[in-house]
């Protein structure tokens, strides 16, 4: 049984639990979760490493300000990685390693869940990313529903608002900032788009909708998910594995993935196995992704693309093709993975489902990262981020109770769906090791928020306090220790703050045992802070190392 050994309780609960409930029979490991790992700082807390390592800072984005996730996060993707980390050292023990323990940590886990969002901040591209806090979803009908909007293609963002007879100017205007929030998690919409929705009830924005190819859901206020759904569902596949005992330094070296992925969820997948040690074929259409093309460069290529695709082998091939549809089984012949997360349908419709390739590749591991399984839908919605956060729950327990519900648009399911995916694909390895089955993994965005840990209730939260020089968050104390150490009231403990700078406040507090936490509101100064050097890589930009280390 492994042993998680750690002092960050969500991380270890939310690691036991996956290991629990994954197949494979992970060996006896001692597996160690902290709070800050190699950076050295004073990390104390899940609000200390959200401040330090840039959630704050994206999360706050579309408000303006840093602002505090009301859940976990970065501790339920430590525990995940940890969860990885195990399954990726039971599979190398499992064909002749000697390993014994795998370590990680909270802070490793959310400079991982920033990585897209530093690579842009710090390529060498001259090429400057701007956004504007406010005017973001959800929007709220005439009825006072709270919705969000998911429409992936100009034409569909265009009908839409023309049936509602919006502006034409704002649609235009609106249609950058809509579309790059993915990207820059802000989207300071034209309020004559809220408008135009408040004038009409809900019923009405969804039969237009549906009319013209776009999907809106209601945003839940309750925190609590929907429903008990596991993280990841298995199914074994026809055939048996043949393969020879394989080693290596890496945990994974000489294991092989195909993935033919898009966006964020899809990528990840094979950049956490990569990190891991395994090969990664990347498989993409002829004259390569259009997502290559997208500034801020970073070298040749696009900064936010490279943060999830450095060190994959790309082969271009068209898989809508018969030839290329061959090309594709000849690379799954020889692998050990196949993972892609293509919309529900289309790979039986190209004849690519898991028993079409199970044939081509007896024990293969195939994984399906989607939007919305296990869930049926009689016209699903598109399975992206923000219509996730609204119907999972989780864009209610990320706001504070005195807040309405809303998604945050950092793009927390898109990364823990990936992480969870891998998860899936590591422990299908480890069974197929142990028995030479195939195995079938679905997973998805709505899954992996399942993950996250809530109160049934919405939280009341500490935000960051402002100093002279910017915000902080304070660890360990309370405030009536604080206030007699300030020489002040308890209420009037904010007004004292904003009278010196961060770093002040970090020595003049430790008498009362509390820990100051400066708000990293710049992640290029993050990036360039040797604190953080032994936890981050640099070429043209800026980029989290591998988050294990195996001994």
């Amino acid at each position: 049984m492994t042993a998680v050994r750690t002092g960050p309780e969500v991380a270890a609960r939310v690691a036991a639990e996956q290991l629990r409930a994954l197949p494979g029979d992970p060996e006896p490991l001692a597996c160690d979760i902290d709070w800050a790992g190699p950076v050295e700082r004073e990390l104390p807390d899940e609000q200390a490493v959200q401040a330090a390592c840039g959630i704050m800072h994206v999360h706050g984005r579309a408000a303006g300000r840093p602002r505090r996730l009301g859940v976990d996060y970065a501790g339920t993707l430590a525990g995940v990685l940890a969860a990885q980390g195990v399954l990726a050292a039971s599979l190398a023990r499992a064909r002749g390693a000697r390993l014994t323990s795998v370590r990680t940590s909270v802070a490793e886990a959310a400079l991982l869940s920033v990585q897209q969002y530093l690579a842009v901040a710090t390529t060498d591209d001259d090429w400057v990313e701007t956004w504007q806090a406010g005017g973001r979803p959800p929007f709220t009908s005439r009825d006072g529903v709270r919705f969000e909007l998911e429409v992936l293609h100009a034409e569909g963002w265009l009908r839409f608002w023309a049936e509602l007879g919006a502006d034409s100017g704002a649609v235009a205007d609106g249609w950058w900032p809509f579309q790059q929030r993915f990207a820059t998690a802000a989207a300071n919409l034209p309020e004559p788009l809220h408008r135009a929705l408040r004038e009409v009830d809900y019923r009405t924005v969804a039969s237009v909708a549906a009319f013209t190819g776009v999907s809106v859901l209601p945003v839940r206020d309750d925190p609590a998910p929907p429903a008990e759904v596991p993280a990841c569902a298995f199914r074994a596949l026809p055939g048996t594995a043949r393969f020879a005992e394989r080693r290596g330094a890496a945990p994974l070296d000489g294991i092989v993935v195909v993935e033919s992925t898009r966006r964020i969820q899809g990528p990840l997948v094979g950049h956490l196995l990569r990190m891991l040690g395994a090969e990664v074929i990347r498989v993409e259409p002829p004259g390569g992704d259009a997502m290559r093309g997208v500034p801020p460069m970073s070298g040749d290529c696009s900064a936010r693309f490279r943060a999830l695709n450095d060190g994959k082998r790309i082969v271009e091939l068209d898989v809508k093709s018969p030839s290329g549809r061959r090309e594709l089984c000849e690379l799954v012949a020889d692998a050990d993975a196949f993972v892609h997360n293509w919309a529900p349908g289309k790979a039986a419709q190209l004849a690519l489902d898991a028993e079409d390739l199970a044939r081509v590749s007896p024990g293969l591991v195939y994984a399906w990262s989607s939007g919305w399984e296990p869930l049926r839908w009689p016209e699903p919605p598109v399975g992206t981020d923000f219509l996730v956060q609204a119907h999972s729950g989780l864009a209610a327990a990320v706001q504070p109770a005195d807040e309405p519900s809303a998604p945050s648009l950092m793009t927390l399911t898109d990364v823990l769906g990936g992480a969870v995916s891998a998860m899936g694909v590591l422990a299908a390895l480890l069974h197929r090791q142990r028995t030479g089955e195939g195995v079938r993994v679905d997973s998805s965005l709505f899954s992996s928020a399942g993950v996250v840990p809530r109160s049934p209730r919405r939280p009341v939260l500490d935000q960051p306090v402002r100093t002279s020089d910017g915000y902080a968050v304070l660890s360990g104390t309370d405030p009536e220790r604080l206030a007699a150490v300030l020489g002040t009231a308890p209420d009037s403990i904010p007004e004292r703050l904003r009278q010196r700078p961060s770093g002040f406040w970090a020595a003049e507090l430790s008498a009362a045992e509390a820990v100051v936490t400066p708000v990293c509101t710049d992640l290029r100064e993050l990036a360039a802070d040797p604190r953080f050097a032994a936890a981050l890589g640099r070429d043209t930009h800026a980029f989290p190392l591998a988050p294990w280390e195996f001994s």
